[in-house]
Formats: C-alpha cells, structure tokens, sequence
C-alpha cells in the first residue's frame, strides 16, 4: 500500500489570552495551507496561549474558547486540525488537543502527565485522564500526546504497544541553557528504540519570564531522517511521509553555543514583553558598567536604536572614565543619551532629612538615596513617554542584595535578572563578536556599583568565579553550608554568602520580572518564604 502524508507545523509566537486574535491567525494559516497539507498540527494551548495561568478559571474565558474552537472546528473541511486547547467539562478543565477533520470532532485527547515543578503548576488547573488516543488517518495511525507526556516512558510505551506507528506530541516546552540537547537526546532515543517516526512541535516566543524556543524537530527512520525548524523564530513548515518514510531533506539546525542561545533567548524575551504589553520603547540607567552596558545593547538588538533611551546620570563619586564609556557606548549603538547630574538633587534630600538622621554621609543611607534619584528621573521619563525602564542587576547582586529597593531595582523589566555576574561578561564578549559594540575597557573594567570613593565590589565580596560557583550550588542544587564546605569553599565566604542570600529574599520579591535561563532563576522557580525561622546550619 503507498500511503502518502503531507502535515504542516506552525510554530508560532501567540499571545496568551487573546483567544480571538489567536484564532483569527490559526484561521489564516489553515486557509493558505489547506490546499496542500492532509494535516496542520498547532501547538499547546495555542489558543489561549501557554500558559493561561488563572485566567483559565474566568467563565468569560471559557466562553470565548468555547465560540472559537467551533470556528477552528468549521474550517477543518478539506485539511485536518490538531489544536490544543482547554476543554471544559463539569467541573474539570483539561489539557486538550482535538483532532478536527471535515467540520467534524475525529478525536479529543486530555493530557495524561502533569508536570507539577519548577515554573509549571498543571496540577493546579487540570486534571489528568490516562487514556491513549490513536486516530486512523490516511492510512496512518497517529498516536497523539502533549508535552510532558513524550517524557514520560510509561505513556510511550503504552501508545506505541496499542498500534501507533507515528507520534505527534504539540509542546509549550520552556527554554533553559542546555535543555535542547536533552530534549533532542529524549527524541532520538525515543524514535531509535521504537523506529517510530516523531513530529514534536514546540511553541516559540516569550511569555513574561518564561521563553519558549521553538526548534521543533521531525525525526523517522531511527533517527535517521531529521528536519528542523528555527530556534526563537516563527516558522511554518511542511514535511512528506512516504510509508513512514520522511521526504524532506535532511535538515538540522546549525549547532549553536549555549551562549548565543541565551543571548538569542535574552533578545527574543525582551522583544515580546516590551511589544506584548504595548510600551512605545525603553529607557534604563548607562552608568558605564558592564550590567547596563550589556542591557543597553540586547535592548536595541531586540526593538531597535530608534526606540531605546539612555540616560547617564552622574555623581560625585562617578568616574570621568564611567561616563566616556557611557557615550562611548551609545555612539555605538546609534542612541540617544542624555546626562543629568544628579549631584543637586541628593543635596537637597539630604537638607530635607538631616534633622531626623544626623550622621548620613558614608553610610548605606547616602548610597541608597543616589540610587533612588536616578530611579525617580527614570520613573518620570518612562510615564511621560510610555518607556518600558529596564533594571540591570544581575543574579549574582540580586542573591546577596547588591541592590537598592526602590533605586536600581526600580523598574519594570530585569533582562539580567538570572545572569550571573561570570556569564555578564561572557555575553559581552559574545555580542562583541558580532560587531564591536560594548567597549573592551567596560569589559576590562573591575565591577563597582561606585555609590561611595574608589568601591569596588570585590572589597566585600569574593571574586566572581567564586561567588557565582557556590550561588550556582545553593540556589540551583540545593546545597547546605556543609556540603559547600566539603567541597572546598572557604568556610566564611560560605557563612556570608548563604546569610546574604537568605536575608534578601524579601528584597528580590519585591524586583521586576525577568526571563529565566536557569533551571532555576528567582521567580517561580524558587518559592522561598520571607519569614523564615529556617537556617543553614553546620552538621
């Protein structure tokens, strides 16, 4: 028997709760490929956008799901439609994915595994019903899955056990450095044990920290046979079966640094949640570090020179050298940059607060007040003009709190909130090879927030390469103090260090929202009380 398979897969970039306006697009592209593909598979939840998060819950929402999938359902006449979706029934709410073909509901399967981790809360919306779904089309039988489903062994063994000789799994898998190869690694394996041909189709954009890298992958002869869509782009593609056979060429994505992944995921977020939520551009602080300096640059790469704004905004301790590099920098990228002193304005807070705090000057106190200027003549610029301001602490200062509330963590948007200092540097140098836009002194340059005369961070820290190995174990691996130590780390620097992460955590809930990149950033990642009577102790 010659049995032919023509299926389209659009990875998209949808916006989460515009049911309408993702339809309307599922519709277009259903009309422009309906004329050549048997079947068009979108993404999960596609139509409300992944995730939904409690909006799910709102019985609006489930009403304007409910009027779009039977318009989605309507335009299935000539072309299958995978969809996914949440389905409504009683009072469960499933993750779905129906099958539409000619006008008619062939096949609607719910979500068998829950992911229940880190930033996902699936148990909190859905619920599960362990059930295959296998759909005889053209010949074929497809067996049908959703995301976590294709991790979990059971469920593949169960599927392919019932008869099904190809897999088609629709994902909203998160980006985190180094998950691509274990995805990709997943599928091989899963394709070579089974030789069962795999179409996994994975969402692409970003949704306020999560980012959602598309690289959906085709794979059939055991691996074999491999074609592959872009990382962070929109793409639709159409491949061709042939008796389980793939038609397409072979085509593999060009293997990419998880540097320039991370730095590609930083770009596409910052993108999305400044466009996504309608602001007309950005503004930040260019002090002429390496933090706003590295800011500043993925800013303009992602919407562009004409709408990002810099403003320099010296102090009597601000080096000649900091505000060169900052027009340095800005000439670079084409910006504007304006520079306004704030030297006057600190003066009179001081006048203002002098009679109730005596002994301000070298204190904390006189730091965090030039901090706070700046973010008020920032706050001020970004309501005028509807300027997103971008903070630029990064992970290593958010986790020992080397940052002002309501100063430098003012803002609305972190680029660099799980960025370790270590990996700052390495993305400038990354960038730099692209074209040279941040200067090597700034690179060069040892890190100081300059707040007081001749600071350097590294007079109370420890260097860097140390102090991102022992964060990257507490918060990413959950070591103790104890353990730490047996590993070689110097018994005090652990002691402040741990101290410091644990006694700022009601700091960085209090800091904007950035894109996660670890397997654990500071967001949903790491639910941590504030009020905590818990200690590291020594055992």
């Amino acid at each position: 028997m010659n049995r032919t398979l023509s299926i389209s897969i659009a990875q998209l970039n949808l916006l989460v709760g515009d049911i309408k306006g993702n339809s309307e697009r599922i519709l277009k592209i259903v009309k422009k490929y309906d004329k050549y593909s048997d079947i068009i598979i979108f993404s999960e939840l596609s139509l409300t956008g992944y995730p939904p998060e409690d909006l799910i819950f709102r019985s609006d929402f489930k009403k304007d799901c409910l009027i779009q999938l039977k318009r989605i359902q309507k335009a299935s006449k000539h072309t299958a439609i995978i969809l996914g979706h949440p389905w409504y029934e009683k009072n469960k709410i499933f993750n779905a994915l129906s099958f539409f073909y000619k006008e008619k509901l062939i096949s609607r399967y719910f979500k068998q595994s829950l992911p229940n981790y880190g930033v996902f809360d699936e148990l909190r919306y859905f619920t599960s019903v362990h059930k295959n779904c296998i759909v005889k089309f053209k010949n074929y039988r497809l067996g049908l899955l959703i995301c976590e489903d294709i991790w979990n062994n059971k469920i593949i063994n169960s599927i392919k056990n019932a008869g099904a000789e190809m897999l088609l799994t629709i994902n909203a898998s998160p980006f985190e450095i180094h998950k691509q190869k274990i995805r990709n690694n997943l599928l091989f394996y899963h394709c070579k044990k089974f030789n069962i041909p795999i179409i996994y189709l994975n969402q692409v954009g970003a949704q306020d920290e999560l980012i959602f890298d598309g690289n959906s992958i085709i794979l059939a002869n055991k691996g074999k046979q491999i074609y592959q869509l872009n990382e962070f782009k929109e793409q639709i593609a159409t491949v061709y079966f042939k008796n389980l056979t793939l038609i397409n060429k072979n085509k593999k994505n060009k293997k990419t640094s998880y540097i320039e992944q991370t730095y590609k995921a930083l770009v596409m977020s910052t993108y999305d949640y400044i466009n996504k939520n309608n602001f007309n551009g950005a503004i930040l602080g260019l002090s002429g570090g390496i933090d706003s300096s590295l800011t500043v640059t993925i800013a303009v790469d992602a919407i562009g020179k004409e709408r990002v704004q810099a403003i320099m905004m010296p102090f009597r301790y601000t080096r000649k050298i900091s505000i060169l590099n900052a027009k340095i920098q800005a000439k670079l990228l084409g910006i504007k940059i304006n520079i306004i002193n704030i030297n006057s304005i600190f003066d009179e807070f001081i006048k203002l607060i002098k009679p109730i705090i005596k002994d301000i000057k070298y204190t904390v106190v006189e730091e965090n007040i030039q901090a706070r200027c700046r973010a008020i003549i920032l706050m001020a610029i970004s309501n005028k003009y509807n300027k997103l301001v971008l903070t630029t602490s990064n992970k290593s200062e958010s986790a020992v709190g080397y940052s002002t509330l309501y100063g430098d963590l003012a803002g609305g948007f972190n680029i660099l909130k799980d960025i370790s200092k270590t990996l700052v540097f390495k993305l400038a140098k990354y960038r730099n090879t692209i074209s040279t836009i941040i200067p090597k002194n700034i690179i060069n340059r040892a890190p100081s927030a300059e707040l007081a005369p001749r600071q350097l961070d590294q007079d109370t820290l420890p260097p860097y390469s140390v102090l991102d190995k022992i964060l990257k174990e507490y918060i990413e691996n959950n070591l103790s103090k104890n353990e730490l130590i047996k590993l070689g780390f110097n018994k005090k620097i652990v002691y402040k260090i741990i101290d410091l992460i644990d006694n700022n955590e009601y700091k960085r809930r209090q800091s904007p929202i950035g894109p996660k990149i670890t397997v654990r950033n500071f967001g949903k990642d790491r639910r941590y009380p504030i009020t905590s009577g818990f200690k590291n102790k020594i055992i």
